[in-house]
């Protein structure tokens, strides 16, 4: 299996501190925050890690990281030219991937605990695509899932709904097979000229081939000022935690 991390984009939200660096590499505890996704997928065995960027910040993005070795694994690079969308973005992967089932995370996810349980279970799984779910206490601000519970399939992800049918938010972490390059060409841009994943997770909903499981680490994104502050507080306390019991 190969991970995928995507850290494009221009962090508009968070301006005027991605004027001179990319928002993955804005500190998050005590690194920058790309390496939360980067240990994420270590911690599942995954040791083939190509990380998508923008031309603008690829060669910070390739001095923090470097070949891999430093972190036991083999880093691929590759440049989104333009901002064309998150399943734009992932469309650059196919060639790396190969034919292999990926995992995909979005750059400014922060993660406390292993996805390699989930990892595991989409390993076994036969077809389609998984992702994570997260109960949150805000569901009108997120992508949130209509949930089959004795299925274990997802009825349909209503963005930013203002009646939410459950709790359940989908988070950054998503896990494809390698059709997933023909869903991509398959779908329109939306109104904003892009090629969302949530369309592509839609078409999973849609053929009944999305599953999913409940995430039970603490989860957010770091992609505003209040979330990013929010991401410091959940790490540094949790490194704190470590260090105090070693």
């Amino acid at each position: 299996m190969k991970g995928i991390i995507l850290a494009g984009g221009t962090g508009t939200r968070l301006y005027p501190l991605t004027k001179v660096t990319n928002k993955h590499l804005l500190p998050v505890g005590k690194e920058p925050m790309i390496l939360n996704p980067v240990r994420q997928i270590l911690s599942a065995g995954i040791t083939d890690i190509l990380v998508i960027t923008s031309k603008d910040h690829m060669g910070a993005v390739v001095q923090l990281l470097g070949s891999g070795v430093e972190y036991g694994c083999r880093f691929t690079f590759k440049v989104q030219d333009t901002a064309g969308g998150i399943a734009d973005a992932l469309l650059l992967a196919e060639g790396f991937v190969n034919d292999e089932k990926m995992v995909v995370i979005l750059g400014d996810n922060i993660l406390t605990s292993s996805i390699c349980p989930y990892v595991d279970a989409f390993s076994r799984q036969e077809e389609g695509a998984m992702v994570l779910l997260k109960a949150v206490g805000d569901p009108e601000r997120y992508g949130i899932a209509a949930l089959d519970e004795r299925k274990k399939m997802i009825l349909c992800i209503e963005e930013k709904p203002s009646q939410p049918k459950s709790c359940y938010a989908v988070i950054g972490v998503y896990l494809y097979p390698p059709d997933v390059f023909d869903v991509i060409r398959g779908i329109s841009p939306s109104h904003r000229g892009e090629l969302e994943i949530s369309s592509v997770n839609d078409w999973y909903v849609q053929k009944g081939l999305m599953r999913y499981e409940y995430y039970t680490g603490d989860w957010t994104d770091a992609g505003t000022f209040e979330s990013l502050v929010y991401a410091n507080e959940l790490m540094l306390s949790r490194d704190n935690l470590i260090e105090n019991s070693s």
